[in-house]
């Protein structure tokens, strides 16, 4: 049965722009406000965004006390996307909203540009591009990605979901991950390693942990030095994970052989010294940006704001 009494907001604006999601949740609600004008969500203007809705589906806005403090009437907040980061759990357990999320649903979309990006480094694609367009014509010796050792940290959705592509290029596998999943690493011949071990070893290092203050700057300067210099570093996950100072020295000084980046500590990022280097790869937060994850996401947003709970912060 549509519900016609409670308002709906709809604070992303791809989800907004999305006309399959937006005609099911239509379906399922009558009173939806759309961020039809592709605004970017914050502060005061999130808070006016929200006003006199009783349930709500964000993306990358931020939700903290400060907001939830000024909305009495929102009651069911609905994660649009996997990312936990941007919402204040405490805060929401204290205000006693309602938190809808299911974990997992873009990790192909993640997975497949992790695979994308490793071999992109590993062939010296973007160099080989930018050369190209200006004016020179020569070709760049790279590596295969067949047979390289791959260190995975962070064994969640992501993690799992990219072992068996990996296995196709015949990739030795390292994961460290702060819960053990002993039966899933021997079905798939992985080796659980600490993560100095992890990054000494691999040839290919990729990140799939939330940004909490466990792992904010976890690879910082002294753990950076640990990768070899033929190493290649990916983080799909989020920004301020790495210390981007001090990975952009690192490829300056030929210390570290690339890296690709999709998520960065301030989003967009403002270090053009970093963004220009010849081994540096730089996208616009696209992990989970393939048509196929949107729709999943918007689904699981959807239905989030029917199936929800008051979060538990044990």
């Amino acid at each position: 049965m549509k519900n016609t009494a409670e308002k709906v907001a709809v604070c992303s604006r791809s989800f907004s722009q999305n006309t399959i999601l937006r005609s099911e949740l239509l379906a399922r609600y009558e009173q939806v406000t759309f961020n039809d004008a592709g605004l970017q969500l914050k502060g005061d203007n999130l808070i006016e965004f929200l006003q006199e809705h009783e349930k709500a589906i964000i993306a990358l806005e931020t939700i903290d006390d400060s907001v939830l403090s000024l909305l009495p009437k929102l009651q069911v907040i609905s994660k649009y996307g996997v990312g936990l980061d941007k919402i204040d759990i405490a805060a929401v357990r204290a205000h006693s909203k309602r938190l809808g999320w299911t974990g997992g649903v873009n990790r192909r979309s993640v997975s497949e540009l992790v695979i994308s990006f490793a071999i992109a480094m590993l062939r010296h694609v973007p160099a080989a591009c930018r050369e190209v367009l200006s004016g020179s014509w020569r070709q760049q010796l790279g590596n295969y990605l067949t047979g390289k050792t791959i260190g995975i940290i962070g064994c969640g959705h992501v993690g799992k979901d990219l072992v068996p592509l990996l296995r196709a290029f015949d990739c030795p596998i390292l994961v460290n991950d702060i819960l053990g999943f002993p039966d899933f690493y021997a079905a798939h011949g992985i080796e659980a390693v600490n993560l100095e071990e992890l990054l000494e070893r691999s040839d290919v290092v990729t990140l799939h942990v939330p940004l909490d203050d466990s792992t904010r700057g976890m690879l910082d300067s002294k753990r950076l030095a640990l990768l070899k210099p033929s190493a290649v570093l990916i983080n799909i996950a989020r920004g301020g994970l790495v210390d981007e100072v001090a990975l952009k020295q690192m490829l300056q000084n030929k210390l570290l052989a690339a890296a690709a980046f999709d998520v960065f500590a301030e989003e967009p990022p403002q270090d053009q010294e970093l963004l220009a280097l010849p081994n540096f790869l730089a996208t616009p937060h696209i992990g989970g940006s393939a048509y196929e994850a949107i729709l999943a996401m918007g689904r699981a947003a959807i239905d989030g704001l029917d199936n929800n709970s008051i979060p538990d912060i044990s």
